[in-house]
């Protein structure tokens, strides 16, 4: 595939009242985000050009090969341990736009209110969004969010994206999606630094527009771009296997499955296609 290299972005686009870390190299930035947290003066984003430790969801190692995207935004988000949780809905979100805008083909909306249903053209990338914190490409697993809050009401949120490399396949867990990178699925070869020009006014914007409005257009937009939305999926939650109809998100974030015995919300667990 011809390599494709989008025009860099410029710090013009940078969001107003949002900070900016770049390092060489930490062990997660996650965990280097709990150590800045404290003297950071508002929403931080913390990028490692390479990282050596990456967790993801319940503890699982994220392989992060060297020039992926591997970065934290560090928040004290209004509200409560509920709604701080909707931000992983605003992240995805935002990852939609950026990989729109970074790659070949589709175009990003401009926010919340416009309807983006991936669009799936002849040489046009198919991006969707995994309930609850995976974003897809073509079909495989492009990045991952992870939300970790602490008691102080900062909030975390990590976002891992194979920009340049996928794991291998035996790195990735039996029975999850496989993962791709967007450099094999599209041929844009995309910087970190690049990424996140494109990734951080996307996510202030949609953040902007849930304290304005709350969840309900947050809910439409993700749901408009939302996988295997109409269709039987199974959701484990750790003590169970439910298989159902994906019907929607609630306004809580719940994944709700139409099943033989009426409609099921999960809070929270892993989908399997």
């Amino acid at each position: 595939m011809q390599q494709w290299r989008p025009r860099p972005l410029s710090d013009n686009n940078w969001p107003a009242g949002y900070g900016r870390i770049i390092l060489p190299e930490v062990d997660s930035t996650l965990a280097e985000a709990e150590r800045q947290a404290p003297s950071l003066s508002g929403p931080t984003w913390i990028l490692a050009l390479r990282q050596t430790a990456g967790r993801g969801r319940r503890g699982r190692r994220w392989v992060d090969p060297e020039g992926n995207f591997a970065a934290t935004l560090v928040m004290r988000p209004d509200g409560g341990p509920e709604l701080a949780a909707l931000r992983s809905f605003i992240a995805a979100l935002a990852l939609y736009d950026a990989v729109c805008v970074c790659c070949p083909g589709p175009d990003p909306g401009p926010d919340a209110f416009v309807s983006r249903r991936p669009r799936i053209r002849s040489g046009a990338a198919r991006i969707a969004l995994k309930w609850p914190n995976d974003v897809l490409l073509n079909g495989g697993k492009l990045a991952g969010i992870l939300l970790e809050s602490n008691s102080t009401g900062m909030l975390s949120v990590g976002i891992g994206v194979n920009l340049l490399k996928a794991p291998d396949a035996a790195e990735v867990e039996k029975g999850a999606v496989p993962p791709v990178s967007l450099l094999s699925e599209t041929g844009a070869d995309v910087t970190p630094e690049d990424f996140l020009n494109a990734l951080a006014p996307a996510f202030a914007r949609y953040e902007a527009q849930f304290n304005a409005y709350g969840f309900a257009p947050i809910r439409t937009a993700w749901l408009d771009r939302a996988a295997r939305l109409g269709q039987v999926i199974t959701a484990c939650t750790g003590t169970a296997e439910v298989t159902g109809t994906f019907e929607t998100v609630d306004d809580s974030g719940a994944l709700i499955l139409r099943t033989s015995e009426g409609a099921r919300a999960i809070p929270a667990g892993d989908v399997y296609f």
